[in-house]
């Protein structure tokens, strides 16, 4: 059982709306009566409907200093009843709870993270050479030193390549620039390092592993004081938003001991401690895992992976910072998650073949499968997503094209910008 004298403050600085995995975090601690309190962007979030959630607080922008964000932190504790347990919900929160982490001990709970790990593994730069060093594959990756290095990139990995930031967290909003795009030309990828400054971090391509039914693959867990994963399992993406790459609409804890073991020897030879959320593909050529991403907090698709006893990550992690001992692990493999404003015809066809039975509660965990938003012991912010969404939606088909000029000598050439998007799992919200 849980502490529930120790409250939980979740922390998010992207002020993505349709963040469910900030849901998902309300709900799974409240309905044990801890008494939860989101710092993140609510006005118009469909998550300030739960009722299992116990207070909101503003949030830093999200161009705050660290400096500022401390002081929020140190605000909501003042406010909260005794050393919470704090858990970021983005990787700018979770570095910044790291770099904090001196100051903050005195009024949070915190696992015991090495110094500097919480941003090497979110610094996409640093993973390949985290990756070697544990015997993890992880796909060709260059640096360009220049738009002509970028250009020789594209000519030695293969076209289409992956283009990512090395550190997606600095991109502000409103810039254009995503944090992971397909390109597929030399004159795309020059184009793109030309804003390396503005994306505030280094530009990596990468060789593209093709996504296939069975390839993408998800792990879930928390490493607790003693170097033990619990709380989570293997996932396997089976619908993703968009289409072939990007955040989970439809997945499901699927048992991989390859995987598992993957995911055991990475953290040992990390010294890693705390929530992780690490995304998988498989090489076709090899058919070895290559890791992709490394976030060191809760992924938003969290929730398939609550085993027979209730225990999720974030169950775990305040199970684990309060000295209280883990129920017996009661692994549910078969447990599907559906994100219904991003996958409700995928929604639809996994109910017609049971994967989803209708839940007149979410309370309990023997069922099958986990909706995102829709909860018949918590039903407001299903409701408000619903019309939050289809304002949205609306908004997206009534925006005026963009008028194309009076003449053209010649075709447009394609910019980065309108390279394939390849979405984050923590930053999609249309």
């Amino acid at each position: 059982m849980l502490d529930t004298s120790v409250p939980a403050v979740l922390l998010r600085i992207d002020p993505n709306p349709f963040h469910h995995g900030t849901l998902g975090a309300v709900r799974s601690l409240g309905r044990t009566g801890v008494d939860v309190h989101v710092v993140a962007a609510s006005a118009g979030s469909p998550v300030r409907r739960s009722r299992f959630l116990s207070g909101e607080h503003p949030p830093p922008g999200p161009d705050a200093s660290l400096e500022e964000i401390g002081a929020t932190l140190r605000r909501v504790s003042a406010s909260v009843a005794g050393p919470a347990v704090l858990i970021p919900l983005d990787d700018a929160g979770a570095i910044a709870v790291s770099r904090l982490r001196e100051e903050l001990l005195t009024r949070y709970l915190l696992p015991d993270q090495p110094d500097g790990l919480t941003e090497q593994v979110a610094d996409k730069a640093q993973l390949p050479a985290l990756c070697e060093a544990a015997g993890i594959a992880h796909p060709a990756t260059v640096i360009p030193d220049g738009a002509q290095g970028a250009r020789r990139a594209v000519r030695d990995l293969g076209a289409p390549v992956v283009a990512k930031w090395s550190r997606p967290w600095l991109i502000q909003p409103g810039s254009g620039l995503r944090s992971t795009l397909v390109v597929h030309s030399e004159q795309e990828a020059a184009a793109l390092y030309k804003r390396a400054e503005e994306a505030g971090s280094r530009l990596l391509l990468q060789a593209y592993l093709p996504a296939g039914e069975g390839r993408d693959w998800f792990f879930h867990g928390h490493v607790d004081r003693r170097g033990v994963v619990r709380g989570g399992g293997a996932g396997c993406k089976h619908r993703s938003w968009p289409r072939g790459a990007g955040l989970t609409a439809v997945g499901r804890w699927t048992a991989n001991p390859e995987l598992e073991a993957l995911v055991d020897r990475l953290v040992t030879a990390l010294g890693y401690r705390g929530i992780l959320d690490v995304d998988f593909r498989v090489d076709a050529r090899t058919g070895r895992y290559c890791l992709l991403d490394f976030n060191p907090r809760p992924g938003a698709q969290f929730r398939p992976f609550a085993d027979g006893s209730g225990l999720d990550v974030v169950r775990a992690l305040h199970l684990d910072l309060t000295y209280r001992r883990p129920p017996v692990a009661r692994a549910a493999p078969g447990r599907t998650f559906v994100v219904e404003n991003y996958a409700p015809v995928s929604a639809l066809r996994s109910l017609a073949r049971g994967a989803l039975p209708a839940l007149p509660s979410q309370r309990g965990v023997r069922a099958r499968g986990e909706l995102a938003w829709y909860s018949g012991d918590d039903p407001m912010p299903g409701i408000a997503m619903t019309g939050l969404w289809c304002r949205h939606v609306a908004g997206r088909l009534l925006r005026p094209a963009p008028v194309p000029p009076a003449r053209a000598e010649a075709p447009p050439a394609v910019t980065a910008l309108d390279a394939t998007p390849v979405m984050d799992e923590e930053k999609a919200s249309c």
